[in-house]
């Protein structure tokens, strides 16, 4: 029999006739290595892409398991939004057709929790929703999952990046300890990797796809005749690539001042870094910038230390960095979780010596690449993707990051895929959202409540 296809597992032939059905023969590539493990019960880690048919992976898993004359909740499915939600609710309602009485509910913010009650009240098999929601109904004492035999983290990496991680934990408070979990992710960060030793057991890391994935960092190098040159080269690149986040390393902080404040002047979205900024002031700014609400960084090293940013998509060493260590851990930062990065280096005559000893450090040859043409500086300033909006309310006042995209969604006037990042504070909230619809995210959060409360809303970038 082909291993390819879904008839050599050992699926409830229900699940198999509706297979067929829906034209479903062969496995891809995620459902052809996690399946086997998961229908043995095992914890699994699945890294894929997004579309490569993890649903139907851990859902097969799942619904092959269910007794459906049990009408207690026995797989939960935890997702970052709402619309992945109810995706993964239709997927499973599709997988389950071939088996009678199977009830899935979802449970996310901006559906009245009177209306999710009165749907928990009859009985249900599976759940879907979002972390924040299923750990207000757990707490709330309207939700039992005492019989729960899988637990799956849908797209793990987004909700710890939305900073569900609170709510997760307390989620698995509530569980079995003798239980199924399932973690699905399209990269592999280290909280991806801390989280699963936590709340796993031995699980099996299947990982599809990571030959396409290889870090790949594309490295220029700029020759300038002079300081006026080199901010013009560094306007020009900026504008030339118009990078979501670039990180711009100076040696001193003076430098980092006098960078940010000539960009900052040409209509640049750009913080500084330096050794001078309180703890508040820098923790606010790496949050615009993680949010990308805010598109360019300066920083010395010393101020760049510890800096772990995501998806970064550009480094420019505005100065030849002191040396080769310190050069390479510079664009390091970029081209990480498997995808490609840029890093571009602007050196003078007088730094030609650096250049000469970093080349001989790589075992490359390195030739400057010609500056882009003067024309661009003509373009007008880009703006980042996203706003940040600040909540006067946090971890004091009980509000957690579900609370706040329950507000955002509740009117269905906003996407969860126009909600970024979401990061708790004690006294303060902060939220990410699409810069096209930031003034109604403003006023949803400004008018409407967040976890029964009204908070001041301000607008940071």
């Amino acid at each position: 029999m082909n291993q390819h296809y879904f008839s050599a597992l050992p699926l409830k032939v229900e699940l198999l006739d509706n297979l067929e059905s829906l034209g479903f023969n062969n496995m891809t590539a995620i459902q052809e290595q996690s399946l086997p493990p998961i229908l043995y019960g095992k914890d699994v880690i699945g890294q894929a892409k997004t579309g490569s048919g993890k649903t139907a992976a851990f859902g097969l898993g799942l619904l092959n398991k269910l007794d459906n004359k049990n009408f207690n909740v026995q797989a939960l499915v935890l997702c970052p939004t709402r619309e992945l939600a109810e995706q993964v609710a239709i997927e499973l309602r599709n997988l389950a057709r071939g088996i009678q009485n199977i009830k899935v509910v979802v449970l996310c913010g901006g559906t009245p929790k009177k209306v999710q009650i009165a749907s928990l009240e009859n009985g249900v098999h599976i759940i879907v929703g979002t972390p924040g929601r299923i750990e207000e109904h757990l707490e709330l004492g309207n939700l039992d999952i005492d019989q729960l035999n899988t637990l799956v983290l849908d797209e793990a990496d987004r909700m710890l990046d939305m900073g569900f991680q609170a709510s997760i934990d307390n989620i698995i408070r509530f569980s079995p300890i003798q239980r199924q979990t399932l973690l699905f992710s399209a990269t592999y960060p280290d909280e991806i990797q801390t989280i699963s030793q936590r709340v796993m057991k031995n699980p099996m890391l299947i990982q599809i796809g990571l030959d396409e994935q290889k870090p790949e960092i594309e490295q220029r190098y700029f020759k300038v005749k002079d300081d006026q040159q080199r901010m013009i080269a560094l306007r020009s690149i900026l504008l030339e690539q118009r990078p979501d986040s670039t990180v711009v390393f100076c040696n001193t902080k003076n430098d980092v001042k006098a960078v940010a404040d000539e960009l900052k002047k040409y209509g640049f979205s750009v913080l500084a870094l330096h050794g001078d900024l309180d703890q508040i002031d820098r923790d606010q700014a790496l949050i615009q910038f993680a949010n990308k609400s805010t598109s360019i960084l300066v920083a010395t090293d010393v101020a760049g230390r510890g800096l772990d940013i995501k998806e970064l998509d550009l480094v420019i060493n505005y100065h030849t960095a002191s040396d080769p260590e310190t050069h390479v851990h510079r664009i390091g930062r970029t081209g990480r979780a498997g995808n490609s990065g840029k890093a571009f280096s602007l050196y003078s005559e007088k730094e030609s010596y650096k250049i000469s000893r970093l080349a001989e450090y790589l075992q490359i040859h390195i030739e400057p690449t010609k500056l882009p043409d003067l024309s661009w500086l003509k373009q007008p300033a880009f703006k980042p993707p996203m706003a940040t909006l600040q909540l006067s309310g946090g971890k004091k006042n009980k509000v957690r990051p579900g609370d706040i995209l329950g507000a955002l969604t509740s009117n269905n006037d906003i996407n969860g895929d126009d909600i970024g990042k979401i990061q708790v504070a004690a006294n303060w909230s902060y939220v990410a959202v699409s810069r096209k619809i930031v003034e109604t995210a403003y006023h949803e959060l400004s008018n409407g409540k967040v976890k029964g409360k009204r908070y001041k809303v301000k607008r940071i970038s």
